[in-house]
């Protein structure tokens, strides 16, 4: 669970920095494990501009991105890959501030599987970096649409796992895909929010295209993006044969078996490796692989079936 942050990746904060023609970056200043240097805020287009993750409800990052429009220039979308608040909160007053709609694959919810949905109403709490409970678009988008503007067009992929309403954005062979595919770090998944089944699921999504570079929402560009989900992918199949394998000699709770299985992670760092074991659990358990003594919860005792 130690985040080793790369030395390669440190651009300026507030400042639009070209990545590809007719694409930009800024990078927020909120640095932290969860977001790594920041959040990047993409800006497509060379008139009628595409705002893709605005960041966190930040004044200084407005100003920076309301200081990068140019003369002849205009916001005319503001995409939102999905409502964490590090990537969603200043969707609003960018709308203010600019009379662009929000566009996003709906409401902070939409998108969760049922199991997810009836964790959530068991009262399990989110994880990770925090959700934007709130949010809610001006447009709706789904998988497949189209999103055009003057001189661009994005793709809309559905990738939840992260987080239900999470989309990926095709430019051409090039993809902005949020937090599901990022080069410095495995993307959380931490339900409720999170879904090891659907995370996998748009692995193999994204994977099944042909792409020449994944720009993220945290970190550098990934230059070899099918290595970048095959080694995601399995990862997080190792993660699951190391719980089968802990739950092969005793039942146990996630906390046990996260304690078990993150040997040389510190321990003010066991309670996300807790969630994430018991991410996967919820995973094993709809593939009958597990089963919890009782209902599903994170304090379940969890057997190999």
């Amino acid at each position: 669970m130690a985040v080793k942050w790369p030395d390669d990746f440190n651009p300026p904060v507030g400042r639009a920095e070209t990545v590809q023609p007719g694409l930009r970056r800024i990078l927020a200043a909120n640095p932290s494990p969860m977001t790594y240097r920041g959040t990047n805020t993409y800006l497509l287009g060379e008139t009628g501009l595409a705002v893709i993750d605005p960041g966190p409800d930040a004044p200084g990052h407005l100003e920076a991105i309301l200081r990068a429009v140019g003369t002849g220039q205009r916001v005319s979308h503001i995409v939102i890959t999905h409502s964490h608040k590090d990537h969603s909160t200043l969707a609003r007053p960018l709308a203010e501030a600019t009379g662009a709609p929000i566009l996003a694959y709906g409401s902070a919810t939409a998108g969760r599987s049922a199991v997810m949905e009836a964790l959530a109403l068991s009262g399990l709490g989110g994880g990770g970096e925090g959700l934007d409970a709130g949010f809610t678009p001006d447009e709706t988008l789904a998988e497949g649409d189209r999103i055009e503007g003057a001189g661009w067009e994005l793709e809309v992929i559905h990738t939840p796992g992260h987080l239900g309403n999470h989309i990926s954005l095709a430019l051409g062979d090039a993809c902005l895909t949020g937090d599901h595919v990022m080069g410095w770090a495995s993307s959380i998944v931490s339900p409720p929010d999170g879904d090891v089944g659907d995370f996998m699921a748009s692995c193999e999504k994204l994977r099944a295209r042909d792409w020449r570079i994944f720009y993220p929402g945290h970190g550098g560009p990934v230059t070899k993006p099918v290595a970048r989900i095959d080694w995601l992918m399995d990862h997080r199949r190792k993660r699951e044969s190391a719980i089968l394998g802990a739950l092969s000699f005793s039942a146990a709770t996630p906390q046990v078996l996260a304690a078990r299985i993150y040997t040389e992670t510190p321990r003010r760092m066991l309670g996300m490796a807790t969630r994430n074991v018991f991410a996967h659990l919820v995973d094993l358990t709809q593939k009958n692989l597990v089963a919890p003594d009782g209902p599903l919860s994170e304090g379940s005792v969890f057997r190999r079936r």
